[in-house]
């Protein structure tokens, strides 16, 4: 089977010996350890003349996500590919069942020369990039707060990473900015696809009234707002737990609470729990969200900068994820 495996070596856990781990157990694999965008489009442009049937790619969504756009702007087939969980949220990772990397590296190995289960994921299109999820809002603000904070840890770098780290930003910086800031902005939600769905208090789909083309969805405050094609955000949490309720369509989540009532509710909203007040549910094929004032936005973990208009859409291919959970089921290392 023709593998090329990518690490990078800035995700939270890439490191050299991984790449040598891999050139161990996979040694007919092509293997880059990239430190920039850059090194990793030189070796997409190398990729084009003999596309992999299956490409593992160590780091976080961030990465996933810049590999994806990279494939797709060069023109090279999307390749199935297994998320290596060298990252900090790694969203994917969890929602496939990804092992710790050495294990991953081994099943794969001990399965042979075919390609492992499979699992179709579509993808959420924003300014004709990809993602498994894209939003604005207080999750933006994290993870720009997250990095920030990183960056001016010093010698506590290590510690102030991971999970601990994200709560520490978010608790610190995030949450403060909002009780002594603007408060929210609000949105105007737009379908701009066929009728939108919606999702009852029992979890069931309910075609949603007045949700033809066109038609305004919702207007109103908005903590987070966003769409995804996969259940988590990274860290166990369920920011769209239905996103694959409603299939070809993408899952668009409105938060309309304030900073506070969302911080009292953060591990119902954590677990995904619904219903939950001032949480809005629409399953659509295209939308636009317009501001009242600019907001940070974010494409799987890397913040883009701030917008006053968004428009998503359904993108038209899908991407295959290397299915961990089932592949743990067919061999044993």
């Amino acid at each position: 089977m023709n593998i090329a495996v990518l690490v990078n070596l800035r995700a939270r856990k890439g490191t050299e010996g991984m790449g040598g781990l891999v050139k161990d157990l996979l040694p007919r694999a092509r293997v880059a350890l990239t430190r920039s965008l850059d090194e990793a489009r030189e070796w997409v442009d190398q990729l084009r003349h003999d596309p992999p049937s299956l490409l593992l790619a160590g780091g976080g969504d961030g990465t996933i996500t810049g590999l994806l756009n990279e494939l797709r702007s060069q023109g090279v087939a999307l390749p199935a590919i297994g998320v290596l969980p060298l990252g900090t949220g790694n969203a994917w990772a969890r929602v496939t069942g990804a092992p710790r990397p050495q294990v991953a590296l081994k099943q794969i190995a001990a399965y042979g020369e075919r390609l492992p289960p499979l699992r179709p994921f579509s993808l959420v299109r924003v300014e004709g990039r990809v993602a498994p999820f894209a939003g604005t809002g207080w999750d933006a603000e994290m993870i720009q707060d997250f990095k920030n904070q990183l960056a001016s840890a010093g010698p506590l770098k290590k510690a102030q990473s991971g999970l601990r780290g994200y709560l520490g930003a978010m608790f610190t910086r995030t949450v403060p900015r909002h009780l002594f800031g603007e408060g929210n902005p609000n949105v105007s939600v737009y379908n701009l696809g066929a009728s939108a769905l919606t999702i009852d208090a029992t979890g069931a789909v309910r075609p949603l009234p007045n949700g033809g083309e066109g038609q305004l969805l919702y207007q109103g405050p908005a903590g987070v707002a966003g769409a995804a094609t996969t259940p988590e955000w990274g860290f166990g949490f369920k920011a769209f737990p239905f996103a694959q309720a409603v299939p070809h369509r993408l899952s668009v989540r409105v938060y309309g609470a304030g900073v506070m009532e969302a911080t009292r509710n953060m591990f119902r909203l954590w677990r995904g729990e619904h219903p939950m007040p001032r949480m809005h549910d629409f399953f659509v094929e295209r939308l636009r969200m317009d501001f009242d004032r600019e907001v940070p936005f974010q494409m799987g973990g890397d913040v883009l900068g701030m917008r006053r208009s968004l428009e998503f859409d359904l993108a038209e291919e899908n991407v295959n994820l290397v299915d961990w959970r089932r592949l743990s089921r067919l061999v044993a290392v």
